[in-house]
């Protein structure tokens, strides 16, 4: 029509896949400049785990080799899957899948619970100070290292001494080895775990307590509900995320439960029971040189733990959680 305006073209020219990188790279440069401050804040932490967790995994090829130090890396002689067929095979293969595997149950089933229920129940204390002083009591023994806890145990638990033994044989009964016996070997490390850890452990479910809307607690308690009920229709649901991250988290450990501790515990006498992955890569690793061997056994365990998280991550998802990423 005559006279009639024409209106301005307002679309958006259609960038190439090229062009559409480019200024991806541009805003993300961009970003960097802008938070430069935070991007130096995380820096150490990066750096850590390049130096730490990234570059060593480049030493994984030797549990392909049969390494010999004065070779090298690239001078020695390749042997495929032979020390992963060794590791399979072996007798005692079966032993520490079966005492890695009770051990990561007594953890997931007795140890992981029990910060959720601290966390519950010092979120109902109201007089701060006695809250303050039970938070400080279980959270000192995080600080100590796993040898001043097993020490400490070892002067409570000692047969020819020990307080809890002495105790035992002055009411008339019978002492008991605690720290060799193997029926005892699983029980003492489970509550040293949960002596050392359990407060720690409580720190992020109390976080996460405390950013829960207080309007839901005000809501629920107009419609009757008391502490128990709040606690479990308002406050579990709350915080269900945060629990499964962790749980799907301590799945992915399952072969990984840390050398000090175990290795601490163990001795001649409950080595059936007490051997487990870590303590059998140091002994094959370092004490027998058996590095390539050693290897295999650790690349094994992260393979697992891998699949493992990959898997619980993806049942968290199919069930509406959120999961690890």
């Amino acid at each position: 029509m005559e006279g009639a305006v024409k209106q301005e073209d307002h679309t958006l020219p259609i960038l190439s896949s090229k062009q559409q990188k480019v200024l991806k790279r541009q805003k993300l440069f961009a970003g960097m400049k802008t938070n430069k401050i935070l991007y130096l804040m995380i820096l150490p932490g990066v750096l850590y785990f390049l130096i730490f967790k990234y570059l060593p995994m480049a030493g994984l090829i030797i549990a392909f080799q049969d390494y010999q130090p004065y070779l090298g890396i690239f001078g020695s002689p390749w042997v495929g899957f032979k020390h992963f067929i060794r590791l399979f095979t072996e007798p005692t293969f079966f032993m520490l899948l079966r005492n890695t595997l009770i051990l990561f149950a007594l953890n997931l089933v007795i140890f992981f619970p029990l910060p959720i229920i601290v966390a519950l129940m010092l979120n109902e204390v109201r007089n701060k100070y006695f809250k303050a002083g039970i938070q400080t009591i279980i959270y000192i023994p995080h600080f100590m290292s796993w040898v001043i806890i097993v020490s400490i145990s070892f002067i409570f638990l000692n047969v020819d001494g020990g307080i809890i033994n002495e105790f035992l044989a002055l009411i008339g009964l019978e002492k008991i080895s605690f720290l060799t016996s193997p029926d005892w070997t699983r029980t003492v490390y489970i509550s040293q775990i949960i002596w050392k850890e359990l407060g720690w452990s409580t720190i992020i479910y109390l976080a996460a307590i405390t950013a829960v809307d207080t309007q839901l607690y005000e809501a629920a308690e107009m419609d009757g509900a008391g502490r128990l009920r709040k606690t479990w229709h308002v406050t579990l649901p709350a915080i269900r995320p945060v629990i499964i991250t962790l749980l799907i988290l301590k799945i992915g450990s399952t072969l990984d439960l840390g050398f000090e501790h175990m290795y601490l515990l163990l001795n001649s006498l409950n080595r059936n029971v007490a051997e487990i992955f870590d303590t059998y890569i140091y002994t094959a690793g370092l004490k027998n040189g058996q590095l390539s061997f050693s290897t295999a056994v650790g690349l094994f365990k992260g393979i697992v733990g891998l699949v493992l998280v990959i898997l619980s991550n993806k049942l968290a998802k199919k069930f509406g959680e959120d999961g690890v990423y």
